[in-house]
């Protein structure tokens, strides 16, 4: 691996990528998750499409699709899956697998859409406690992922948001404890 301007830029990027998606396993609001996890895909996009990373970059154009349509669709006071929401769940599965066909390139490379999967279905459940729960195996395969990748910065800083996810979740039963 090369340390060229290219590879400086994507770790930039991947450091505010990893800086955003930390940031929601603190959250209390599907919303609020769903607005910075958006601005989180934009940044690794770029990252990725520096990197080569062509398997996760397929895997954002879902996660950018997902969590727009679910942006829509979002109404604070409205706590039910719907038939939009499911219907989002299936093309965004849809999409991830047909992307793994065209960039497989080995089992390393389905991590990303293994990641994508679990987080939709994470999101798609509307609560933020499974949400944080998901994180935990969402954020482990992207941590191997960035292994196979190579990225430095993504390695270091996926640990971020995995502990964020594990300490988000135990909050979230310690709350639960607290008020039953």
């Amino acid at each position: 691996m090369e340390i060229t301007i290219k590879y400086i830029i994507s770790q930039i990027f991947t450091v505010m990528g990893y800086t955003l998606v930390t940031s929601t396993y603190h959250m209390k609001k599907r919303k609020t998750v769903l607005v910075l996890n958006l601005l989180s895909k934009f940044a690794f996009a770029i990252a990725y499409v520096l990197l080569g990373a062509w398997s996760a970059l397929a895997m954002i154009g879902a996660a950018l699709i997902r969590n727009t349509i679910f942006m829509i669709n979002e109404n604070e006071k409205r706590n039910k899956i719907n038939k939009i929401d499911i219907l989002v769940l299936v093309i965004v599965y849809a999409i991830s697998i047909i992307s793994a066909f065209f960039t497989y390139e080995g089992f390393f490379s389905l991590l990303p859409v293994i990641s994508t999967l679990i987080y939709t279905y994470a999101i798609f459940q509307k609560n933020v406690k499974t949400y944080k729960l998901l994180g935990i195996p969402t954020e482990l395969c992207c941590e191997v992922y960035n292994f196979y990748i190579k990225s430095i910065s993504a390695i270091f800083l996926e640990l971020i948001p995995l502990t964020s996810s594990i300490i988000g979740y135990i909050n979230e039963v310690k709350k639960e404890k607290q008020n039953s």
